[in-house]
């Protein structure tokens, strides 16, 4: 056996042997520290937002707390952009996303989606003064969305919702021109401006825009959704003992009514079974 196969083969060794040590490195850590560092948004309500007590608080980050709670540990927030969550290789900066996360084909990629725990309706905004009646309206006009967003991904025609039960859609709005910003609230701050003066409308969650219509923003829902969005929590590939024990706590929670609950409480509605 040759010098060059040797050290291949070596090589290969270790990196099989580095592979299978990782399988549960992640969930052996949190355990072992007794706290799950959990990524999601500061700006997103009623999903994750802070509250009057300068604390985050909402469906996802109940949900958290509870996830935390059934593995027995504490929980600690930290808020990275969006666009580095969805990136994948968190290098243990974080343990798992609990952030309204789509789980779609390129995000797969670089991350693992242990369970599916609601679903929402993806829906088109205008400013109230806006002539738009339907959601075609929008076709060739500057709608907005999120970054790295299944919004974005929708408008640009690319989107790919692969998840099961999530139900089928069609492109029904091709924009003339996309204006990608940080989170749904920076896109929503630019409808508020006024008709036509940064945007002509907007792709986002129907809880996020609803909430904004709460809070006196001056946009209002067009047409039916665009699409229902399968939303998942996510960590990082290569630990299938942290995924396990994720999906196992979510399909706890979904059926012992808990997941329902926390539905109900933050949208008055039950996302946690798919609506068509």
């Amino acid at each position: 056996m040759n010098l060059i196969l040797i050290r291949a083969l070596a090589a290969f060794a270790a990196i099989s042997i580095g592979s299978a040590a990782f399988a549960g490195e992640n969930l052996d850590r949190i355990m072992k520290d007794g706290v799950l560092k959990v990524a999601t948004d500061a700006n997103w309500a009623p999903q994750s937002f802070m509250n009057d007590s300068n604390e985050l608080d909402g469906f996802d980050v109940n949900v958290a707390q509870e996830l935390s709670k059934r593995m027995g540990v504490k929980v600690e927030f930290v808020t990275p952009d969006w666009s580095i969550i969805t990136a994948g290789h968190w290098s243990g900066r974080w343990d798992v996303s609990v952030g309204s996360m789509s789980p779609t084909k390129d995000r797969a990629k670089v991350l693992t989606f242990p369970a599916i725990y609601y679903y929402t309706p993806a829906s088109f905004a205008v400013h109230k003064d806006s002539k738009a009646l339907d959601k075609t309206d929008l076709n060739g006009k500057k709608v907005g969305a999120t970054t790295n967003s299944t919004f974005e991904q929708y408008l640009q025609g690319d989107l790919v919702t692969d998840a099961e039960g999530a139900p089928p859609f069609t492109y029904d709005v091709k924009p003339e021109s996309i204006l990608s910003l940080k989170d749904s609230s920076a896109v929503m701050d630019d409808l508020r401006l006024g008709d036509g003066v940064r945007l002509d409308g907007m792709l986002g969650s129907l809880p996020a825009i609803s909430e904004a219509i709460k809070n006196g923003y001056p946009i209002r829902v067009v047409g039916t959704p665009a699409f229902y969005e399968p939303l998942a929590i996510a960590i990082d590939k290569g630990d299938d003992d942290l995924t396990a024990k994720i999906a196992s706590i979510i399909k706890e929670m979904q059926a012992d009514g808990t997941l329902s609950a926390l539905s109900v409480k933050w949208y008055g509605v039950d996302y946690t079974t798919v609506s068509k």
